[in-house]
């Protein structure tokens, strides 16, 4: 004996309010659309699915003025992101020194964490003084499920000791990407007479 799901059998309320159930899932299937590169398309518009939601920011110099300075930014992108890594932004958001310079022709990128890195990642980068913001792209974009660090270097650290925050924002690869704000990285620069 075989059993099967007859929609007529229904009264008209049930009838109605399946076929809305239905007719929502075929609405999300047309927004939600999957792109070649693995990535979901609302609208238009590349998503993340499940953003990074965490970084890590390290350097193992931090004392004012140090001048071999490398900033780590870590972040890892879940398996069910929807989408790969197209790039990131990098702001600082908080310091008493607003003018110490960076190199942006020296970003380097990985797999892995710092000090464990594993494969080199080619990064573009740029970055506006003014608005003490980096523009990084990955020209072979990240796919879900990988650990990535960043490490942008500045030619010294800040002449003045403070605690200094930079903003993260995480870009998915592909057609107009929409921005993910990942969170903020802390680093403390210390003074030198700190003992």
């Amino acid at each position: 004996m075989t059993s099967s799901f007859d929609i007529t059998r229904l009264n008209p309320w049930k009838r109605t309010r399946v076929g809305l159930v239905l007719l929502s899932c075929l609405a999300c299937a047309a927004v939600f659309q999957p792109l070649r590169s693995g990535a979901v398309e609302l609208r238009g518009s590349t998503v993340f699915l499940r953003a990074p939601w965490k970084v890590d920011l390290r350097s193992y110099y931090t004392n004012v003025f140090e001048r071999w300075a490398e900033y780590y930014f870590t972040l890892t992108l879940a398996e069910d992101a929807g989408a790969s890594l197209g790039g990131l932004t990098i702001q600082q958001t908080r310091g008493a020194d607003w003018q110490f310079p960076f190199s942006p022709e020296r970003t380097r990128a990985f797999l892995g964490q710092p000090r464990h890195g594993g494969a080199p990642v080619p990064v573009e980068a740029s970055f506006d003084p003014s608005l003490r913001r980096f523009k990084l792209s990955f020209p072979e974009p990240i796919p879900p499920g990988n650990t990535i660090t960043v490490m942008i270097k500045p030619w010294h650290n800040p002449a003045q000791a403070d605690t200094y925050m930079f903003q993260v924002e995480a870009i998915p690869a592909g057609p107009n990407p929409i921005p993910s704000a990942v969170g903020s990285g802390t680093l403390r620069i210390y003074s030198i007479d700190r003992y």
